[in-house]
């Protein structure tokens, strides 16, 4: 299978997946059967774009709504998120569609820190991948020119090693 084919069969069953998911919703629209009330979007949010709570409305769902399992039911949880894709308005938002903002882009310059018992070692490196707080990314060391991995900590520093 080539590289086109497997993009395209990959746009095919997200297709259908949004598909399902805006049919499920749209057949929800009978008032006689209301339920949960579910976060949606009020205007097209972005891949990138954080999430406000101004951007959010309450939009009520059926008890038997087919796409509740995969949607965010707290308005709480979106609240400053980052969409991963964009969310148009009025549709219920997957849990896989927003995650953690970014504190770390690709190429930025990030104070690499190595610290056990009372040892520390800090240097500057080049992130090799983007990045929010708790993840594992590859840096390159400035002066050596390695390649290290470290988890990402919540002032913009990577932590390598065991510490």
């Amino acid at each position: 299978m080539t590289r086109a084919t497997r993009i395209a069969s990959r746009r095919r069953r997200r297709f259908a997946a949004a598909a399902a998911l805006a049919a499920a919703w749209a057949a929800t629209a009978d008032p006689a059967a209301a339920g949960q009330f579910v976060p949606v979007p009020t205007v097209v949010i972005y891949p990138g774009d954080v999430i406000r709570d101004g951007m959010l409305a309450e939009r009520e769902m059926p008890d038997d709504f087919a796409g509740i399992g995969a949607a965010v039911l707290d308005r709480a949880a979106l609240v400053n998120k980052t969409s991963r894709r964009t969310l148009l308005p009025n549709l219920p938002i997957a849990k896989n569609a927003v995650g953690e903002p970014k504190v770390v882009s690709l190429g930025a310059m990030v104070r690499v820190v190595f610290a056990e018992g009372g040892l520390m070692i800090s240097t500057y490196g080049s992130a090799l991948q983007a990045g929010a707080v708790g993840d594992v990314i590859p840096v390159r060391n400035l002066e050596s020119g390695l390649t290290v991995s470290g988890t990402i900590e919540g002032d913009g520093s990577v932590r390598v090693g065991s510490g």
